[in-house]
């Protein structure tokens, strides 16, 4: 809007921007018809989201200033569509890049990703199992096993005696056939890992931020961090199995055009077009999901069989998500922003504002609200690192500390909170009748764990609905501390490798298209 100082984002992309100037005689309702004839034709990726932006925000201009007129209004719109960030250009640095080519792993069918899962679900198995589990015939399994071995994705394990005929020979996944960098995002700290195929970290870097960084040095920064990890493991994988880098966010997130929208005490990086922008720095694929997201797809990868059924993962981080694991793939909703649980939650607490919007729950907000709970208790208020707030990982990782050693007022806190996100949990576990919910995330660590563990379990196997029919497996998540990291990393596995079918058949057979 006219009158109103450009933010930081628009100050980023001086260059990626068009300001539109409505004509003098037009209404608002005629300009926003024009903006949506022209911006369709050229930023199909995010057109419904900036639809409703527009026209929410005219709307409330017109209603604010009824005699004003509609000529005060100007749009800048990014040019992320026709940006030229599409993952593969070369710029001024991608000559500088590792593994700057395109990976040599390519999958030529269902079947072949078909025989993967199973190897990789199984761990070590025969031909003839594959065969047997998956439905093929023998002559199918043996063909893809052998194209699959000839270029280094399966390989042979000891051979395994047989009551009758011949030892047969089980095949597994290579963990070093191929790897992918993951980046998790989050206010306080940026974290790189390599990973390989069998989900073992490679490398690992870490770097602090602040949240009112400059979104052009915050850019930059991330950048750096993933060009650096991969410099530093470049000497322990195959160059030619590097698949791509995937991104972790907190949502909500547009991932149609790569943009964070309004992340949790991250003011200054809403609307950037993040996906687009790292883009430029990478010559390879670069994929975007949001944090809880993408902790599932790892949980997954990594858990194996462990996990081969439905469960919902609750990311315990600068708030509490949901990563969803539906009918043989990710969950996340026509706007990928799926498992959104912060509302959930406060509705189960009947926790409502009088005009009816659920609460801003502080119990979903574990680093802020534990050490405040904690010391509102009685506990002795833990001093702030340096540059940083009561409010901080550090006071958090103190409160957790003084809880595991019996400290009453911390053990109390942490459990008050425990408590609010196991009615959330409920109210998940009757709405999608799952039987296991996996914990995980920076802030659910060794010292609290028991406690979530405990309480979440207690609440979503006393209270369901169908709770004579099931038994509600409250387990905690298979990944490391860097489960958004590791997460990040294992979508684009998850993209690779994960069997799934387009269209009807997508539907017909309950693997969605994801």
């Amino acid at each position: 809007m006219a009158n109103e100082p450009e933010s930081p984002q628009q100050a980023v992309h001086d260059k990626l921007v068009t300001p539109h100037q409505i004509p003098a005689r037009s209404t608002w309702r005629t300009f926003l018809r024009a903006m949506i004839a022209l911006d369709s034709t050229s930023h199909p990726e995010s057109s419904r989201r900036v639809y409703l932006d527009l026209a929410a925000e005219l709307e409330r201009y017109a209603g604010a200033r009824p005699d004003t007129p509609c000529a005060a209004v100007r749009w800048l719109r990014e040019n992320v569509a026709g940006h030229p960030g599409t993952g593969h250009h070369a710029d001024s640095t991608a000559g500088n890049q590792p593994w700057s080519g395109v990976n040599q792993i390519d999958l030529g069918s269902f079947n072949e990703c078909v025989v993967i899962e199973t190897v990789r679900l199984s761990g070590t198995i025969t031909r003839g199992e594959i065969a047997h589990r998956t439905g093929l015939t023998q002559q199918s399994v043996s063909r893809i096993a052998r194209s699959l071995l000839d270029r280094g994705i399966l390989i042979e394990d000891a051979q395994r005696r047989a009551t009758s005929g011949k030892p047969r020979t089980p095949v597994r996944l290579c963990g070093t056939a191929a790897h992918a960098l993951g980046i998790h995002i989050d206010p306080e700290v940026l974290t790189a890992v390599v990973i390989d195929l069998d989900g073992a970290i490679v490398r690992t870097r870490t770097r602090p931020v602040t949240a009112d960084i400059d979104p052009a040095e915050f850019v930059e920064r991330v950048a750096a961090l993933g060009r650096e990890t991969l410099a530093e493991a470049r000497g322990s994988v195959r160059e030619d199995g590097f698949l791509g880098i995937g991104v972790a966010v907190p949502g909500p997130v547009d991932i149609a055009s790569g943009t964070v929208l309004g992340p949790p005490l991250m003011s200054a990086w809403g609307d950037l077009p993040l996906l687009y922008l790292l883009q430029e720095h990478f010559p390879c694929l670069v994929l975007m999901e949001k944090d809880s997201t993408a902790a599932a797809a790892g949980e997954r990868w990594i858990g194996r069989d462990r996990r081969a059924r439905d469960f919902a993962y609750l990311y315990l981080g600068t708030g509490v998500g949901t990563g969803l694991y539906l009918n043989g793939d990710l969950y996340r909703g026509i706007s990928a922003n799926a498992g959104e649980f912060g509302q959930l939650c406060a509705i189960a607490l009947g926790r409502v504002a009088e005009d009816g919007r659920p609460e801003i729950l502080p119990e979903c907000n574990p680093p802020v609200s534990v050490p405040e709970l904690a010391v509102r208790g009685g506990m002795r208020p833990v001093p702030a690192a340096p540059g940083g707030t009561p409010g901080s990982t550090a006071a958090y990782l103190a409160v957790g500390e003084a809880a595991a050693a019996g400290d009453p007022a911390a053990a109390a806190a942490v459990r008050e909170v425990a408590r609010a996100v196991g009615r959330g949990a409920l109210g998940m576990v009757d709405l999608l009748d799952i039987d296991l919910i996996v914990l995980g995330g920076p802030f659910f660590t060794e010292d609290v764990a028991d406690f979530y563990l405990d309480e979440i379990a207690r609440t979503v196997n006393a209270f369901p609905t169908a709770r004579r029919l099931r038994r509600v497996a409250v387990e905690p998540s298979v990944l490391s501390a860097e489960a958004a990291a590791v997460g990040a990393a294992s979508t684009i596995f998850h993209a690779t490798f994960t069997p799934r079918l387009r269209g009807r058949e997508s539907r017909a057979r309950h693997l969605p298209a994801g």
